[in-house]
């Protein structure tokens, strides 16, 4: 079995979804939640599905790496799934975990990715550049903001009366559907 350490800072909406779709599956434990914020919506989420949560601050990813790696051994995580975490991964952290790191991103990379790109962000990036589609990339982690190896993508059509927030559903759509199916992809 696979053991799994979600990181999140937001809604955790994708983190919820990951957590109902493999609820039973017998490859796979999501056996903890990681936030930088202990009121982020995905620590209700988490406490639902009865899964361990731990809050690490920013100071303490950056300054405490070697820590974090030793208490994410000693749980056995054998991968790290990004759903919408959006701090910098400190390398030491992506070092112990080579290829055993996916983040998902709201674009279909390598466009709309980097520093400073999440969110309603890209969407408006998107839609003010007159792009005809959009999607999502799940992709491997590395030293680089958005440059690690792609697992998937999954594209929409980018209408002319899209706005950011009608783009924005279109994205969560795909993440809902493709996100599990990139990380079974892994299994």
């Amino acid at each position: 079995m696979i053991n799994v350490a979600i990181f999140a800072s937001g809604k955790g909406t994708n983190a919820e979804n990951l957590m109902r779709h493999f609820a039973n599956d017998t490859r796979i434990k999501i056996k903890l939640v990681i936030t930088n914020k202990d009121d982020a919506g995905v620590v209700e989420r988490a406490e639902k599905y009865k899964k361990i949560i731990q809050i690490i601050s920013k100071e303490a990813l950056n300054n405490y790496t070697d820590k974090i790696v030793e208490f994410l051994k000693g749980e056995k995580i054998d991968l790290i799934i990004l759903a919408g975490f959006l701090l910098k991964i400190p390398e030491a952290l992506i070092k112990a975990f080579p290829n055993k790191m996916v983040n998902i991103h709201p674009s279909l990379l390598p466009k709309y990715g980097g520093k400073g790109m999440y969110g309603m962000h890209v969407h408006k990036a998107v839609i003010e550049n007159k792009e005809k589609e959009s999607g999502i990339t799940v992709h491997f982690v590395n030293e680089e903001y958005d440059n690690g190896k792609i697992i998937l993508q999954a594209k929409c059509d980018v209408l002319e009366s899209d706005i950011p927030e009608t783009l924005s559903k279109k994205i969560h759509d795909l993440e809902y559907e493709y996100f599990p199916k990139a990380i079974e992809k892994l299994l």
